[in-house]
């Protein structure tokens, strides 16, 4: 890419207007014995925590309750954004409605309507980093330990 290297300032902008206006992301979990699991999920963010919503007995839904962290990305592999963080598990009726109306209007599903056992899964990230080549490599920790660089 023939373009500069973006300041810390931009890619956090940048970061922050995917997470408003994407709708899936990938979701990166392991199993108790170290088995790796991806897939694609929707998910709302609200300012300072995505919120997602997977079969309680699915693959990933076991692996988010039992290790309670989770990698997520956002992106093409030449825009990336990777958030690390710490899941709150939380029962289909526990999630304030409100919360459970935003998701459901940004990704056209409910998951309080399916007979499936569902659980919201609330992350908190703890590290973000967003790159695109790289000369963004140096650079890339947007969020240490919950709090914004820059």
């Amino acid at each position: 890419m023939n373009t500069p290297p973006r300041s810390p300032a931009e890619r956090r902008r940048d970061t922050e207007h995917r997470l408003a206006h994407d709708i899936d992301l990938w979701v990166a979990s392991a199993s108790a014995d170290g088995v790796p699991h991806l897939v694609p999920l929707s998910f709302e963010w609200d300012g300072e925590t995505l919120l997602l919503a997977t079969p309680a007995a699915s693959p990933t839904g076991r692996n988010l309750a039992a290790g309670r962290t989770v990698r997520l990305s956002l992106g093409a592999t030449r825009d990336v954004t990777v958030i690390e963080g710490d899941v709150e598990v939380l029962e289909r009726d526990a999630l304030p409605g409100e919360r459970g109306d935003r998701f459901c209007a940004r990704t056209g599903f409910d998951p309080r309507e399916p007979t499936t056992p569902y659980h919201w899964f609330r992350v908190t990230p703890r590290l973000v980093q967003a790159w695109r080549e790289a000369d963004e490599l140096p650079g890339r920790t947007l969020m240490r330990e919950g709090t914004w660089l820059a």
